[in-house]
């Protein structure tokens, strides 16, 4: 409306002179999101800071005076270079506060352990640490800005002589962006900076006050794509309690302990409670159900629960005022350079004070000396005083560095009488000495500029790194199969003739217990197999002769089968494997014609081959209407594999006769020492080849030793561990060790004669500061021990054979004392051969092997028939060779399965337990 109260006509309101909606909204999206990126997410290269840490320490610098300070009243000093607020502040405040680097503090400011927060900003104090004064700051090399409203002048960055984005680490989401840098060990930046200045590679790994373990195999130098997991420390305290004493980075005790219930309670792990214990460490009791297994209970808490989590790093920083994705390598590297850039500048601003100091120290003593003071008596005018002063001077002027101005006359002109007076040349020299030695210096640092980095490095490692050791250890982790480990929490019912599986079906068939996240497999009458996710209720197919838990890749497990085709009416024997598949697709194990069926089935855990009694029909023209057939004759194939003629004959019945043997032979182990775990992959170092009666015997750091199965789910801590091996009661234990009560070392030899699994067994001496050197299985162990440097002798090494200096005697015997106790170093040498008549035998193995069966069977893709008059296990002319007849035969695999087409040995453990053998049973 204008001055008399009318509206004024719209087009003269100058609305169409406003830029469009579409046209707001490009402008100012660009504008807010540029504005989030440089100002409030994402820190600059430069300083490692976002804007408000920068301010903060900037208020906090103006601010120091030694004494703590309330941070309610930093908060407000911090809010006159900062507009966002006093909640952004603060929070910021108790984030660097929690880091322990830049600040020291006072009062209540949380735990990043517990989630606990930091009490309110009235109640904590804070001013800067040492470093943070030493490090940070130095207003000559400062560059300086207004602040937001023009009152104050506030740092563009910090002058950091240091790679402090990288210790602390930083997590910002911008618009359109996020950036995510994980911190680092500070003595381990430090001791990279200084390699990147000797002109080598450095590679850093992240380290959180948390503590923990952390696989950095997919590190990628923090770049996008690059992921590192991240596990809590679980220790055993015994069979029926684990302790957690760290915890992931990101995690709290309390988010830790609500992941474990809720596990729990998803029947996930059995546990019985847990008990939180943390006060100055972390302590977290989980107690084990009756009968679960601690190192299974172990892998499940890293599988379902909190205990292991997996950051993805996403360097992004500020360069030039646009983000940058680069790597922390790249990162230390140019934090490395700006701190040698800022050492130079601050020894060039050193050089010319000193300089400057000089000129007018001598400038002084002139003046005084020369009495050219006297000279300006006379002079009227300070222009004449000037002009007195430095004629004065002149026949002095071509020593000094730079021409002499009027403002440095000036301050002669303003030396005090009494001072005149009172000058001493000879302090005036030694003190102009003193600036000469310090610009010497200075510049002998500035010729050599890398050095004297590295020297200001290493004085910050030992002035700071005091107390800064890596928390996180690096490990490497295997990969956790979450189906091995999940707690039975389910149980398997089967409805065979309506073709239902599942947990819901409690008035059908008990079948196993199982897990909810387990899939199944089923076998049907009409020849086909069907793999499926473990559901309340699913129809697979009618007929089902055999379901159980299927586990991917279990090589172990064979299925014998007889089927007769429908065509041909010709009855088949297989045996296959079934280690991968994809998951609610039918694989047909007969030949693919109508009417076929399976007529015998077994499912055996360990490759058993039994013998089966064929019984033909009575009026088939066989002459032999009943004969054995042992399965231990073929070769174990894929599922696709067509199999052998059994008979051409009509099958009345097919009996169990008797249960076979394993045919696969042991299993070949091995222990990798990084992680403390066993494999069948080749990894570490190999153990020998497994059968099931036998165990691993592991020895302990601190004198103990254990027998256990080898189970893939075992744990064997890696820095608590000196050997571990196959375990042979015929090869004996040597030992070397310190007594710590009687302050001997000793040598013992030993068979171990316990055979109670999952028990330690100390054998050597309980007294305090005990502890054990070496350990060897070797047969014929040889040991050399170096002796030191006397005043009548030089360093000698003497090697001695074990067996001619102790006899093996039982696991509690004491040993003998090691000649010559004064020893400097003690280690094993290479072993003597073992003579043939005394190399241990090896116990008798009950399995048949995969060698034993191919001398059996010198052709494994057609049977003779017996029923013909042929024997039993010969050969006829009436076969069927499944590699010649392409048309009849289905031996070649299925283009989605990776199957091995021969036998082969496991490579994972089974977990539901024992498996009936048959679910088929006979068929008649």
């Amino acid at each position: 409306m204008d001055e008399n109260g009318a509206t004024p006509d719209v087009e003269d309101s100058g609305l169409h002179d406003k830029l469009p909606i579409s046209g707001l909204y490009e402008n100012w999206f660009l504008d807010y999101a540029s504005y989030v990126i440089l100002e409030r997410a994402v820190p600059a290269i430069e300083d490692g800071l976002k804007p408000v840490q920068r301010r903060i320490m900037h208020a906090l610098n103006e601010m120091d005076d030694g004494r703590f300070n309330k941070v309610a009243n930093v908060v407000g000093s911090s809010m006159q270079y900062h507009p966002h607020g006093d909640a952004s502040i603060y929070d910021a405040i108790v984030n660097i506060g929690q880091k322990e680097l830049l600040f020291d503090t006072q009062g209540n400011w949380g735990d990043i352990r517990t989630g606990d927060g930091a009490a309110a900003a009235r109640y904590i104090e804070v001013r800067l640490s040492r470093f943070g004064k030493d490090v940070v700051f130095n207003d000559d090399t400062t560059e300086w800005q207004l602040s937001y409203d023009g009152r104050k002048r506030e740092p563009i960055t910090l002058p950091v002589k240091f790679p402090l984005l990288l210790t602390l680490g930083v997590e910002g989401i911008a618009v359109g962006l996020s950036t995510k840098i994980l911190p680092h060990n500070f003595c381990e930046l430090i001791e990279a900076s200084i390699t990147i200045l000797q002109g080598k590679d450095a590679t850093i790994y992240p380290d959180f006050l948390t503590g923990g373990h952390v696989d950095v195999s997919n590190y990628n130098d923090g770049q996008r794509g690059g992921k590192v997991r991240v596990r809590a420390k679980i220790e055993e305290e015994d069979k029926k309690m684990l302790v957690i004493r760290d915890i992931p980075f990101g995690t709290t005790t309390t988010s830790l302990i609500e992941s474990i219930i809720k596990a729990n309670d998803a029947g996930k792990i059995k546990i019985k409670k847990v008990v939180d214990n943390t006060a100055a460490d972390v302590e977290i009791q989980v107690h084990l159900a009756p009968g679960v297994s601690p190192d299974i209970t172990m892998d499940a808490l890293y599988a379902f629960t909190e205990c292991e989590v997996s950051i993805s790093p996403n360097a992004c920083i500020i360069i030039g005022e646009k983000p940058h994705f680069v790597g922390v390598t790249d990162i230390l590297k140019y934090n490395t350079q700006q701190t040698v850039h800022l050492l130079q500048r601050e020894l060039e601003i050193k050089r010319l004070a000193l300089l400057e100091k000089i000129l007018y120290g001598s400038l002084e003593k002139i003046f005084i000396e020369n009495r050219i003071y006297r000279d300006i008596e006379e002079c009227e005018t300070f222009e004449a005083v000037i002009r007195t002063i430095d004629k004065g001077l002149e026949p002095y002027k071509p020593q000094f560095y730079r021409e002499i101005t009027d403002d440095d006359i000036v301050e002669l002109t303003e030396i005090r009488i009494k001072r005149i007076s009172k000058y001493d040349g000879f302090k005036a020299d030694e003190l102009m000495r003193k600036w000469q030695e310090d610009l010497a210096e200075t510049e002998d640092n500035l010729a050599h500029i890398t050095r004297f980095a590295i020297e200001y490095f290493r004085e910050l490692l030992k002035k700071y790194g005091k107390g800064r050791g890596r928390r996180t250890e690096i490990r490497a982790f295997n990969q956790i199969s979450a189906n091995i480990v999940a707690a039975n929490n389910q149980k398997l019912y089967v409805n065979r003739a309506e073709g239902f599986v599942g947990y819901g079906l409690k008035k059908d068939e008990y079948v196993m217990d199982c897990s909810d996240i387990d899939d199944v497999i089923v076998f049907r009458g009409d020849g086909r197999c069907v793999v499926t996710k473990l559901q309340d209720k699913v129809f697979v197919g009618k007929d089902i002769i055999h379901c159980a838990v299927f586990l991917k890749n279990d090589e172990r497990k064979v299925y014998n089968l007889v089927y007769v085709d429908g065509k041909t009416g010709v009855s088949y024997a297989k045996r296959f494997q079934v280690t991968a598949v994809t998951r609610d697709r039918e694989y047909d194990l007969t030949q693919g014609t109508p009417k076929s069926k399976i007529t015998y089935f077994t499912a055996n855990d360990n490759g058993e081959a039994e013998i089966i009694t064929v019984n033909l029909q009575a009026q088939s023209k066989a002459k032999v209407k009943q004969f054995d057939y042992n399965f231990a004759e073929l070769l174990i194939k894929n599922r696709s594999a067509m199999g052998n003629i059994l008979t051409k004959y009509p099958v009345r019945k097919l009996t169990l006769k008797s249960a076979g043997r394993s045919t696969l032979g042991g299993v070949d182990m091995w222990f990798d020492p990084i992680i403390g775990r066993l494999n069948r992959d080749e990894r570490g170092e190999y153990l020998g080849n497994f059968g099931p009666t036998d165990n691993i015997v592991v020895i302990y750091k601190d004198g103990s030793y254990e027998l256990t199965n080898f189970d893939l789910t075992n744990h064997y801590e890696p820095h608590e561990v000196l050997l571990v091996k196959k375990f042979d009661t015929k090869l004996p234990i040597t030992a070397i060790y310190f007594d710590g009560g009687q302050k001997q070392h000793f040598i013992k030899r030993f068979n171990i004669e316990t055979s109670s699994l999952e028990k330690k067994f100390l054998f050597i001496s309980d007294a305090k500061n005990s502890k054990l050197i070496l350990a060897s299985t070797d047969i014929r162990p040889k040991l050399e021990i170096v002796y030191p440097k006397t005043a009548q002798k030089e360093q000698t090494a003497e090697e001695y054979l074990v067996e001619e200096m102790v006899d093996i005697r039982g696991w509690r015997a004491q040993g003998n004392r090691i000649p010559n106790d004064k020893f400097k170093d003690i280690r094993w040498l290479e072993p003597l051969a073992v003579p043939v008549e005394e190399t241990a035998e090896l116990p008798a193995d009950d399995t048949v092997t995969d060698e034993a069966t191919d001398d059996e069977t010198p052709d494994e893709t057609a049977t003779g028939d017996p029923a013909a008059g042929a024997p039993a296990n010969a050969l006829t002319k009436n076969t069927v060779n499944a590699e010649d007849d392409d048309e009849t035969t289905n031996t070649a695999e299925e283009g989605d399965s990776d199957e091995p087409k021969s036998e082969s040995k496991s490579k994972k453990e089974g977990k539901k337990g024992s498996d009936p053998k048959s679910q088929l049973g006979l068929f008649e």
